[in-house]
C-alpha cells in the first residue's frame, strides 16, 4: 500500500476515537448539569428521578426544568457552532460568525417587535425566526442586483449594512417601549437566555436545525472544494453559486431557529470552529461533527454556570462574551494554525 493509503487508515481511527470521546464528554456534562443548580441533587437522586422514582420534587426538577433546558443548550450550541464552521469555510475567513449576514440582527428585530406588540411567547419566537430569515433574504436579493463585484465580499458588506439597519430599528423600538414592562423583557431577550425554555419550545426548533444540518453534511466535500476559490471549484466540477446559496440557506435556517429559541447568543459560532479546526484540521467532513459536539458541550457548561454562579441568572450573552473574547484573542496570538 502507498503512503497516502496508510495516512488515511491512520487518520480514521483517530477521528472515530475523538468523536467517541467528545460524545462521552457531552453525556457526562449532561449528567453533571442535572445535578448542579439552586436545588442540588446527588447522582443517586438524579438516577432515581430519571427512572421515575425518588422524591416528587426531584422528579419535577429533573424532568420539567433541567432536561428541557439541557436539551435546548445542546441544540443551540451545536447549531451555532455548525453554522459558524459553515460560514467560515464558505467565506474563507476565520473572523466570520453566524450573524455575518444579518440573521441575528433580523431575528432580534423580529422578537423585539413581537414584545413591543405584546404578542404571546410562541408568536415572539415565530417573529424572531421570520425576522432572521427575512434579513438574509434581503441581503441575498440586494447582492444579486449588484454586478461586477466580488460576490462573497458583496454579501458580507450588505449583511453588515442590513444588520446595522435592523439594529437601528431595534433601538428605536426600545426607546418607544414601556420602560417598566416591555423594555426589561426586550433587554433580557437580546442578551440571550434559556431560563424560560420548555419542551414545547424545543419542538419547532429541532426539525429546523436537522433540516439545516442534513444538506451541510451532504455537501461537505463540495464545501471543501469551494473553500479553494470559485475558479478552482468550477475546474473541479462544482457549481460555486448554487453550492454557496445552499450553504447560506442551511446555515441561516439553523441560526434563525435557535436565535428564536434562546435570543442573541454571541461568540459560540466564532470561537468553537477554531477549536475544532485545531483538533481535526480544516476538512469539513471532520470539522462539522467536531464543531457540533464541542459547541453543544460548551454552551451546556455556560448555561449551567449562568444558572448557578449567582443568586440571579446571568444572561448567556454576557458569559459567552466574557469567555469567548479573551479566548479568541489567545487563538489569534497563536496564529492561524489549521487554516493551511
Amino acid at each position: 500500500m502507498g503512503r497516502g493509503t496508510t495516512a488515511r487508515i491512520s487518520v480514521l481511527p483517530l477521528g472515530l476515537s475523538l468523536t467517541t470521546g467528545l460524545c462521552a464528554g457531552v453525556l457526562a456534562l449532561c449528567f453533571l448539569a442535572l445535578m448542579i443548580g439552586p436545588y442540588g441533587l446527588s447522582p443517586g437522586e438524579v438516577l432515581a428521578a430519571l427512572m421515575g422514582r425518588g422524591e416528587a420534587q426531584a422528579q419535577i426538577v429533573v424532568w420539567n426544568i433541567r432536561l428541557p433546558r439541557i436539551g435546548a443548550a445542546l441544540l443551540v450550541g451545536a447549531a451555532l457552532a455548525a453554522a459558524g464552521a459553515s460560514y467560515q469555510a464558505l467565506f474563507r475567513n476565520p473572523l466570520v460568525s453566524p450573524d455575518i449576514l444579518g440573521v441575528s440582527a433580523g431575528a432580534g428585530l423580529g422578537a423585539v417587535a413581537g414584545i413591543f406588540l405584546s404578542l404571546p411567547v410562541a408568536a415572539i419566537q415565530g417573529a424572531a425566526f421570520a425576522g432572521g430569515m427575512a434579513a438574509v433574504g434581503v441581503v441575498t436579493l440586494v447582492a444579486g442586483l449588484v454586478r461586477n463585484t466580488d460576490r462573497t465580499l458583496t454579501l458580507v458588506l450588505i449583511g453588515v449594512v442590513i444588520g446595522a439597519l435592523a439594529g437601528a430599528a431595534t433601538s428605536l423600538l426600545k426607546v418607544l417601549a414601556d420602560p417598566y414592562d416591555q423594555l426589561p423583557a426586550i433587554t433580557f431577550w437580546l442578551l440571550g437566555s434559556l431560563a424560560s425554555v420548555t419542551s414545547a419550545d424545543i419542538g419547532p426548533a429541532l426539525p429546523a436545525v436537522i433540516l439545516g444540518l442534513v444538506p451541510l453534511a451532504l455537501l461537505r466535500w463540495r464545501i471543501n472544494v469551494l473553500s479553494l476559490g470559485d475558479e478552482e471549484a468550477r475546474a473541479l466540477g462544482v457549481e460555486a453559486g448554487r453550492t454557496r446559496f445552499l450553504v447560506i440557506a442551511a446555515a441561516t435556517l439553523i441560526t434563525a431557529s435557535v436565535t428564536a429559541l434562546a435570543g442573541v447568543v454571541g461568540w459560540v459560532g466564532l470561537v468553537i470552529p477554531h477549536i475544532a479546526r485545531m483538533l481535526v484540521g480544516p476538512g469539513f467532513g471532520r470539522l462539522l461533527p467536531t464543531s457540533v459536539l464541542i459547541g453543544a458541550g460548551y454552551l451546556l457548561v455556560v448555561d449551567t454556570a449562568a444558572r448557578s454562579i449567582a443568586a440571579i441568572e446571568v444572561p448567556l450573552g454576557i458569559l459567552t462574551a466574557v469567555i469567548g473574547a479573551p479566548f479568541f484573542v489567545w487563538l489569534l496570538a497563536r496564529g492561524r494554525r489549521g487554516w493551511s
